[in-house]
Parts: C-alpha cells; sequence; structure tokens
C-alpha cells in the first residue's frame, strides 16, 4: 500500500504548500485569508514545513511592522508531486 508523505497528510500543510506551489512570496495574511487558519495554528504549520525544507520563509519590517512571507522551495514543489502521484495511486486513478 502507498504511504503518503506524513508532512504533508495534514489539511493545513497540505492548504499551505498547495498554495505556494503555484505562486512565488506569499504574504502570512494572504495566508490566513486562503486557509482560514488562526495565526497560531499558521505559524506552527509553517515551522513544520520550514523544518522539513518544503517552504522558505523570509522575515522582515515593513513600516515597523513585522513582515513573513513564504514561498516553496524546490524540495517542496518536488515533494509536493509526489504526494499528488502517491494519491492518485492509493485512490486508482492512474
Amino acid at each position: 500500500m502507498t504511504k503518503l508523505n506524513p508532512i504533508l497528510h495534514q489539511e493545513l500543510r497540505l492548504s499551505i504548500i498547495s498554495f505556494l506551489v503555484n505562486a512565488e512570496w506569499v504574504d502570512f495574511m494572504k495566508l490566513i485569508e486562503v486557509t482560514q487558519a488562526s495565526k497560531g495554528n499558521l505559524s506552527v504549520q509553517i515551522s513544520k514545513l520550514q523544518e522539513s525544507g518544503y517552504i522558505e520563509v523570509k522575515k522582515s519590517f515593513k513600516r515597523n511592522y513585522p513582515h513573513t512571507e513564504c514561498r516553496a522551495t524546490d524540495a517542496g514543489k518536488n515533494e509536493f508531486e509526489n504526494y499528488l502521484i502517491q494519491l492518485k495511486q492509493l485512490l486508482n486513478l492512474e
């Protein structure tokens, strides 16, 4: 049986990476809007994706306020693509 990537096989992390693979740098507030997650939960899941090497996080200041942006790494894009392939195999769609 195909074993899905446990890092990506979680609803919020999957939502984050699926949005980031089709974008460049994405603002933290945009990710909140897209995922409807709380700031705390989103931060935790972003950290897990970053620790796994699937996303890159850039922190800066804009008008004296913290500003966080994220983007998918090449490894993250590859893992997401592999995840989709495995999911299709699991569902017998290929």
